[in-house]
């Protein structure tokens, strides 16, 4: 399995596990009882901060991956057009 694809699913389930934290929260909120609701969401927060984290890297793998291969086919343009000069 790529680097990437590894990334794109720990952010999913980082964000699968912020919502639920945050669904937590807001029930233990409407209970009145405020010190687990701040619990909850500070787990929250944090899975959401993993979550954000994982998108930025397996954004960063996948554009050097277009880059790497957008290179090659750029150098042959390139090559075309210098021997079509």
């Amino acid at each position: 399995m790529s680097k990437t694809r590894e990334h794109y699913q720990e952010a999913a389930r980082h964000h699968e596990r912020a919502a639920f934290h945050y669904k937590e929260a807001t029930r233990y909120d409407a209970a009145e009882e405020h010190e687990k609701a701040a619990h909850y969401a500070y787990l929250a927060h944090g899975h959401n901060q993993h979550a954000i984290h994982h998108d930025a890297e397996a954004a960063k793998l996948h554009a050097e991956r277009c880059d790497s291969l957008s290179t090659p086919v750029s150098a042959e343009q390139g090559a075309k057009k210098k021997s079509a000069a």
